[in-house]
C-alpha cells in the first residue's frame, strides 16, 4: 500500500481525537503512517511558530512519501509564502510525492504552481477527511466514516487509476447552459480552491496568473454578499474572464436572515452569469463537506458536458 507522510503546515490540531483516528483508519487501510515529529505542535492558534511549520513541510518534501497529507487547514500558510522550499517541494513532486490539502492549504498550492509549474492536489486533511473532526455525535465520541466518494478518490490517486470527476448538474445550470453540450475547455490547466484565500493572492508575488483555465472555487462561514464581492473583485481584476470556465464548489456554514429578502447564493450566480461571458457550474461536490472529489491543481483538463452531467477529465497521473 502507500507511505503516507501526515505534517501540519497551518493550524495547530485541536482534535486530536480526530487525529489519532484518522491515522488508524489509514493504517487500517494498509498504508505506512509516518508522522512528522511536530504534528501535534501548538504556538498560538497555529501548529508551531513560522520555523517550525517550515521545517515540517521540508521533512514532507524530504520524506519520500507517496502522499504527503496535511492534518487541517485553519490559517497559516499565508505567513510562509516567502520562505517555503518551492524547489525542494516541486523536486519531491517531481519524484512522486502528492501533495493533498485544501482551505488554508490553497496559498501553498497556489503559489506553487506559480512559481515552479507543480501539480499538487485538492483533497480531504486527515482530521476532517479521516477523522471525522466536527461531525455530528462528535463531541459523544461518535465519529463518522470517511465519506465513500471521498475515500474511492483518494483510493484512485494511490493507485494512478483515477482519471477524472464528474457529477449531476443542477437544473439552473442546464437552463444557463441553453442546450450546449461537448466540451467547454480542453487542455486548460485546472486551478482555484478556497475563495477567501485565493484572493487574498491577488497582487501578490505568489498570485498564478492562470490563463483560459478551469477555475474552482469553494468556501465556508461566508454569507452570500460577502462571496458576491469576493467574485466581483475577480471580476472586476480581469481573472474570470480570462478563463475558459468557472466551477462553483460547496458555499456552506451561513446563515440567511429577513434582511437578505430573497438574496441567496443561487441569486449570486445569476449575477455572476449576467456579467460574466465565461459559463459558470455549479455543484461541484468539492469543499468544507464530507463529500469530496479530489482535483490535480495545476493539471490540463477537460471539462465536458454529456446530458445533465459535467466532466472534468485529466487522465492518468503518476
Amino acid at each position: 500500500m502507500a507511505h503516507i507522510y501526515i505534517y501540519s503546515p497551518s493550524g495547530a490540531v485541536r482534535d486530536r481525537a480526530a487525529f489519532r483516528l484518522g491515522v488508524r483508519r489509514l493504517q487500517a487501510q494498509g498504508h505506512e503512517v509516518e508522522i512528522d515529529p511536530t504534528a501535534l505542535a501548538s504556538w498560538q492558534r497555529f501548529a508551531g511558530d513560522d520555523a517550525t511549520r517550515l521545517a515540517a513541510i521540508g521533512r514532507a518534501a524530504a520524506s519520500g512519501a507517496d502522499v504527503a497529507l496535511m492534518t487541517r487547514g485553519g490559517y497559516g500558510l499565508s505567513r510562509l509564502l516567502p520562505s517555503l522550499p518551492y524547489r525542494q517541494l516541486a523536486r519531491a513532486i517531481a519524484k512522486g510525492t502528492r501533495f493533498v490539502g485544501f482551505s488554508d492549504f490553497t496559498a501553498l498550492q497556489l503559489a506553487l504552481l506559480g512559481r515552479t509549474g507543480a501539480v499538487t492536489w485538492a483533497g480531504p486533511a486527515l482530521c476532517e477527511g479521516f477523522g471525522g473532526a466536527g461531525t455530528p455525535g462528535s463531541a459523544k465520541g461518535e465519529r463518522a466514516a470517511p465519506d465513500d466518494i471521498m475515500q474511492a478518490c483518494f483510493d484512485d490517486l494511490l493507485s494512478g487509476a483515477g482519471e477524472g470527476s464528474g457529477w449531476r448538474l443542477p437544473s439552473s445550470d442546464v437552463l444557463a447552459l441553453n442546450g450546449r453540450q461537448g466540451a467547454l475547455a480542453q487542455g486548460a490547466p485546472l486551478w482555484g480552491g478556497n475563495l477567501t484565500v485565493l484572493l487574498s493572492l491577488l497582487g501578490t508575488p505568489w498570485w498564478p496568473a492562470v490563463r483560459h483555465g478551469v477555475l474552482f472555487l469553494e468556501d465556508v462561514g461566508e454569507h452570500p454578499y460577502r462571496i458576491e464581492r469576493m467574485l466581483a473583485q475577480l471580476l472586476h481584476a480581469g481573472v474570470l474572464a480570462q478563463q475558459k470556465l468557472i466551477v462553483l464548489g460547496q458555499f456552506t456554514d451561513y446563515s440567511l436572515s429577513a434582511h437578505d429578502r430573497g438574496y441567496s447564493m443561487a441569486r449570486v450566480v445569476e449575477w455572476l452569469r449576467a456579467n460574466l461571458k465565461v459559463p459558470v457550474l455549479t455543484g461541484l461536490p468539492f469543499g468544507h463537506v464530507p463529500t469530496k472529489v479530489l482535483l490535480p491543481v495545476g493539471q490540463p483538463v477537460q471539462a465536458l458536458i454529456e446530458g445533465r452531467d459535467a466532466l472534468l477529465l485529466w487522465g492518468h497521473l503518476h
